[in-house]
């Protein structure tokens, strides 16, 4: 079991996102994820905010694509999907709700939360119209 944490920027309702996501990844019968709902340390001279982190432990490389997916999946299920930052040592991504559109992009995220360096897909712009610039 690798560590990996699950966090939801702190505004109202992040502590009732984060047990929902968290009651969601234990309905999931295709992870194997335990979790737990905690606060991260208050910033200095600031007071704790709360219960704003979930620390979950996921099994295999096959369950941290499956997580990327769930998380989405309950993203795309909630009226206003809060933006979810998955932190595994130094790496750290942000799955917006967007993020499900771009399969490369999802690749390379899973790749980085494995710890297999990517390289990110280029942004698109009007100038090469996201073909490469080919007429």
């Amino acid at each position: 079991m690798t560590d990996l944490v699950a966090e939801i920027e702190a505004a109202d309702g992040a502590e009732d996102d984060l047990r929902s996501l968290l009651r969601w990844l234990h309905e999931d019968e295709t992870l194997d994820v335990r979790g737990r709902i905690g606060g991260a340390p208050p910033t200095s001279g600031a007071m704790g905010t709360g219960f704003d982190l979930l620390q979950l432990a996921v099994g295999s490389g096959l369950s941290t694509a499956s997580l990327i997916v769930s998380v989405l999946q309950w993203q795309s299920s909630r009226h206003h999907a809060p933006a979810v930052t998955l932190r595994r040592g130094e790496v750290e991504v942000v799955l917006t709700p967007q993020a499900a559109r771009d399969e490369e992009t999802l690749r390379a995220l899973i790749g980085l939360l494995d710890g297999h360096p990517a390289v990110l897909p280029a942004p698109r712009t009007e100038e090469t119209g996201g073909d490469g610039g080919t007429p």
